[in-house]
């Protein structure tokens, strides 16, 4: 297994964030921009996206905890560890450490959940947030369909206790990855070998395993008590949101997205472009350049 794959023109820092260390890749100048990546991947997702945006935004590009090259804590039975409150507080103190405050944020899949809870929790931190191909967990939970429950297959399977999904994956890591990445691609797509093989060497690491799954089960479990708490006290993102899905993937076949996040926000706008689930490595062109008439 080679080493970790980086970005040319980054730098790469390891941020010790209330004893939990983030990997992250600096590039750029300009307004601040983080970007988050979704499962299961690492900061390596947005090669095709970042080094444009960097050219006048400083970007940074981070794994989220139990992801990628950061921290793993060990998962705790009430799922706090993994909440995406824990892992939103990261990323607040990722920022607040490198002095990139307030600042704009892009995320896809679980990171745009990370993101969705980042900025309830931090009023005033975040000046606009794209969010990639998700709608709100809360949603997804609260309207489980067969097409979802077969489409969203792994959020059940992760979710499983007594060790059955790290067992099962971690007997043959890039066969997991390979068989849940593929179906999820839009037709014809494929991610290049190197990234592949990346995203293979984190998941080849059994804690990377144990935290991917903790993470989805805190998404059935606190996520969705804090969830529910924070809509039923009527608090809603107040910066503006864009929303960008694809057109192949479940998002864009089982939802309204847009009619869905104007519950949850007060600013929302966005399109669908012609991708399976992972825009940015599919049509990186298209992603950037809606980002660009959304950025500031």
């Amino acid at each position: 297994m080679t080493g970790p794959l980086r970005l040319p023109g980054f730098s790469y820092r390891r941020v010790d964030v209330d004893g939990t260390v983030i990997n992250c890749a600096i590039a750029g100048s300009g307004p601040p921009l983080l970007l988050l990546h979704g499962y299961p991947q690492n900061h390596i997702m947005w090669r095709h996206v970042a080094p444009d945006l960097a050219g006048d935004h400083t970007v940074v590009l981070a794994d989220l905890r139990g992801y990628g090259d950061s921290g793993k804590p060990d998962p705790d039975p009430a799922g706090l560890a993994y909440s995406k409150r824990s892992m939103a507080r990261d990323q607040a103190g990722l920022m607040r450490q490198l002095g990139l405050w307030p600042f704009q944020l892009i995320g896809h899949d679980r990171g745009a959940r990370v993101g969705h809870r980042l900025v309830l929790d931090n009023p005033g931190a975040v000046s606009k947030l794209a969010v990639l191909d998700i709608v709100p967990t809360r949603h997804v939970l609260q309207n489980v369909t067969r097409a979802m429950a077969t489409a969203y297959y792994h959020w059940f399977f992760l979710a499983t206790g007594h060790g059955i999904p790290e067992r099962l994956i971690g007997a043959d890591p890039a066969f997991w990855l390979r068989s849940l990445i593929g179906p999820l691609l839009g037709a014809g797509e494929s991610i290049e070998p190197a990234a592949m093989e990346d995203y293979i060497r984190c998941f080849s690491d059994p804690r990377t395993i144990a935290a991917s799954c903790a993470d989805y089960r805190s998404a059935a479990s606190t996520d969705l008590a804090d969830d529910d708490e924070t809509f039923t006290s009527g608090q809603r993102i107040g910066c503006p949101v864009l929303a960008l899905w694809g057109t192949q993937g479940f998002v864009g076949r089982g939802y309204e997205p847009l009619d869905v996040w104007e519950l949850y926000a007060t600013d929302v706008r966005g399109t669908a472009l012609p991708t399976g689930h992972f825009l940015p490595e599919e049509a990186p062109a298209e992603v950037t350049a809606a980002l660009r008439g959304f950025l500031d």
